[in-house]
């Protein structure tokens, strides 16, 4: 069930299996943002909920932090929290920056329409913005898709997750598990608003953007509040989960959970047989399978050492293969987009190239500079 964390990151062990489960959901993003390189009869048929995986990703953080931290903080400083949250975050943070650079000016294409033309010195401020975690406006986008993150779009969601360690530092820490559940209560009904289009507060205007979850990476008043709900119910609702401490123990429960994220992301769109139904999926997907996954995956031990191994692999793997694959992908699709008459072997076997490419870098990033920079830090900068 658990495995021991190096002492500078946690003094508690962790929960191996959930390490695990967000490698499965990292490896569902990548599917789904190859995918989407091709036309929508196919990338609605071949993993088009991994989109969802994000939303995953601030459940399995509440949960784990309100673990790790809730009850640390008589001898924790608030500062010494964000010293961990940022030795754990920011050198992966940079390089996927570093990354984007160097990818940038190869993914040029009809698609992304500005990267030609966009002058070098925009790229080195906006990489420079967005190390320091500082969201672009439309204004300033050099892609063409008007992202806040137009050098590597996964940096979004890295945004908010620290808008939610700021949240749990200063509020959502001193909240007790009565409160926690009405704040929790109010945050599935903003679900709710979205994926059924009840647009409560008349503010969803987007026209690609309804009945579903999916938004938040546009810097507009519309997504950024996409994107603080799909923060707010999973982040809220993983943290009173790690509070109430009542979990699902299964035999091959790394199994099982792993079985449940991939059938949630590879299920098809409903919208072709109607939007409100495609609303009603994803909402029932957060509501209730995302506990149920998170319970099973604390819950339950890891058996066996085929599970392990490929559990722990994947573990190391997700938060590196998820914030430095995009670069890599923007090529992918704009290599489609002007090779789209070619024979399917040969998508196929670029697919293939493309996606081993992504793990190449991704344990590269980890091995050669995450954790021995964390490690340095760790010892140079943590305990002091």
């Amino acid at each position: 069930m658990y495995q021991q964390t190096n002492t500078y990151q946690e003094s508690k062990p962790r929960y191996e299996i959930l390490d695990g489960l967000r490698g499965v959901a990292a490896l569902g993003v990548v599917m789904f943002h190859m995918m989407e390189c091709y036309p929508s009869e196919i990338s609605r048929w071949v993993m088009p909920h991994g989109f969802m995986s994000v939303d995953f990703f601030f459940a399995l953080s509440g949960l784990v932090l309100g673990y790790a931290y809730d009850d640390r903080w008589d001898k924790m400083t608030t500062w010494g929290f964000f010293k961990r949250r940022l030795t754990r975050l920011q050198p992966m943070a940079i390089m996927g920056v570093l990354i984007g650079i160097c990818f940038f000016y190869y993914s040029g294409g009809p698609t992304f329409n500005a990267v030609d033309s966009a002058p070098w010195y925009m790229l080195m401020l906006e990489a420079l913005l967005l190390i320091c975690m500082i969201p672009l406006p439309k204004s300033m986008d050099i892609r063409g898709w008007g992202e806040l993150t137009s050098i590597n779009g996964p940096i979004w969601t890295l945004i908010y997750e620290y808008v939610a360690n700021v949240l749990y530092a200063f509020f959502l820490r001193r909240v007790n598990k009565v409160q926690l559940g009405i704040i929790v209560a109010f945050c599935a009904l903003l679900s709710a608003d979205l994926c059924l289009q009840l647009n409560l507060w008349g503010n969803l205007v987007d026209k690609g953007y309804q009945y579903t979850i999916n938004g938040g990476f546009i810097f507009d008043p519309e997504h950024v509040y996409r994107a603080m709900v799909r923060l707010m119910f999973p982040f809220t609702m993983g943290l009173l989960l790690s509070r109430i401490n009542r979990f699902i123990s299964i035999k091959g429960g790394f199994w099982a959970a792993s079985l449940l994220i991939i059938t949630m992301v590879s299920t098809p769109m409903l919208t072709d047989i109607s939007p409100l139904y495609e609303g009603i999926y994803e909402l029932c997907a957060i509501l209730l399978l995302f506990p149920l996954i998170l319970s099973i995956g604390a819950g339950s031990r890891l058996q066996g050492r085929r599970a392990t191994r490929i559990c722990t692999v994947v573990g190391q793997l997700s938060f590196p293969l998820y914030i430095t694959h995009y670069p890599i992908m923007y090529m992918h699709m704009s290599w489609a987009e002007n090779h789209m008459d070619s024979p399917v072997s040969t998508h196929v076997f670029v697919g293939i190239t493309t996606f081993i490419m992504c793990l190449g870098v991704a344990w590269a990033c980890l091995k050669l500079y995450d954790e021995p920079v964390r490690n340095w830090l760790g010892k140079h900068w943590l305990k002091r």
